[in-house]
């Protein structure tokens, strides 16, 4: 299918972090940088390894002193003197308060209208991971978690039979608001000028993104969620919706977005693990090759973190470490190129982690990065062991902690419910 020839550079730029009012950038390394993103998405596109390492190496180049700086500068929060963990007696209501809020907003129900609605599946999928990972230490609503979680799978499946594509798809929102649906509202105007719309929008929902990308953020976040309950409930109808949305991946081209390409391989290793089935393994392996390795900087002061403005951010860092260590937990021992991953983890662990050490910089996507990474074989975590994976989760941890008991919300239910589940087993363990 013919992209969409109008809007697709200032999209690639775009997502190479390369906006057009980047003010420490000159005009004319944003205009090299912008048809070095044009190259990189062709090569991309035809698989080209290759041309896509030397690509993303000469934007490094072209970036130079700006390589790795974020387009928003950091901003560190304090944690308070003496926190601590939570104790026991803690764990067993800290996720009370989510349970009544999100029964409270409860706006998914099978049948809406998805043009009304000013939601995301990526907001269902914190849900059902958060719920999901609170029943182990709240055992009085185990039940009521279920069912939350269950509720919600059951839409992002029905949500997936009306894409009729194997997506888990975006609400086709015109005006919505929010960051995400301004993205999409230009997009959907764009393809409503030239005669596209009905290719974009199924049913009421947008479905196709003509290889920008941006539905690999839901559809993954949503499918692995819908992989968690299938290790919860062994429904076999949340495994196959999260293979159809892993099929709908395989199908997508890499992206000069590095952080949209990991969402996708997050979602295949998962499936992976549950299938057994080496297309879903083989498929992440290539679009880590080709999507997340190449913008990572290997050498110099930031060395690590991703190059350009928009991945160096810590949000889309540690988004990127969750893709990566997701892959390497279900790696085989002998695979060639699990070298390349523990590489690539142990430069972006050892960049970032030591920043918690002035204090929190980024929360919900760190924790549930570093969760992961705890989690990981010996085999790859003995190659981890100097990162500092230990004292950036404490120091996420007590924060997380002393906001709850300052009856604060510290962290979205996803990686609050994980951060409980694991202090749980790490106490049980003690």
């Amino acid at each position: 299918m013919r992209t969409m020839t109008l809007i697709l550079p200032l999209l690639l730029a775009c997502q190479f972090g390369l906006a057009q009012d980047t003010p420490k950038l000159e005009r004319a390394t944003q205009e090299k940088l912008r048809g070095i993103a044009v190259d990189l998405a062709a090569a991309q596109k035809s698989e080209d390894e290759a041309e896509v390492k030397r690509l993303a190496k000469k934007a490094i180049e072209v970036l130079g002193d700006q390589a790795g700086i974020p387009e928003i500068a950091d901003q560190f929060r304090e944690v308070p003197k003496n926190a601590k963990p939570l104790s026991p007696q803690e764990l067993r209501t800290a996720f009370d308060p989510y349970i009544e809020f999100i029964e409270k907003q409860k706006w998914w129900k099978v049948g809406l209208d998805p043009a009304k609605t000013n939601h995301l599946p990526r907001e269902l999928a914190t849900i059902i991971e958060g719920c999901l990972a609170a029943r182990s230490v709240n055992e009085a609503n185990a039940e009521r978690l279920l069912k939350i979680a269950k509720d919600a799978g059951d839409f992002l499946v029905w949500s997936q039979d009306q894409a009729e594509t194997g997506v888990i798809p975006f609400p086709a929102v015109r005006n919505g608001k929010g960051r995400p649906f301004e993205v999409a509202e230009r997009f959907m105007r764009q393809a409503e000028k030239e005669g596209k719309l009905d290719q974009v929008v199924k049913n009421g929902w947008a479905v196709e993104d003509f290889s920008d990308g941006g539905l690999q953020f839901d559809n993954g976040l949503a499918g692995v969620a819908l992989v968690q309950l299938f290790d919860s409930t062994k429904d076999d109808k949340y495994k196959k919706a999260a293979i159809r949305a892993a099929d709908w991946a395989i199908t997508r081209p890499v992206v000069t977005n590095w952080n949209y390409n990991s969402f996708s391989v997050f979602l295949l290793a998962e499936v992976y693990r549950i299938t057994g089935d080496k297309k879903y393994l083989e498929s992440a392996k290539k679009k880590t090759r080709l999507g997340i390795l190449p913008g990572q900087l290997t050498e110099g002061p930031r060395k690590g973190r991703w190059a350009d403005a928009h991945n160096a951010r810590p949000p889309y860092h540690y988004i990127m470490v969750r893709g990566l260590a997701a892959l390497a937990a279900v790696m085989p021992k002998v695979d060639a190129d699990l070298p390349a991953v523990v590489e690539s983890l142990r430069l972006a662990l050892s960049a970032r982690n030591p920043d918690f050490e002035k204090g929190i910089f980024n929360a919900d996507s760190s924790v549930e990065a570093l969760i992961r990474v705890k989690m990981l074989p010996p085999h790859v975590a003995e190659k981890l062991a100097d990162c500092k994976t230990k004292e950036a989760f404490e120091t996420l941890e007590v924060y997380a902690a002393e906001g709850f008991r300052a009856r604060k919300t510290p962290l979205g239910p996803g990686a609050w419910g994980q951060l409980l589940a694991y202090r749980k087993s790490h106490q049980d363990g003690e």
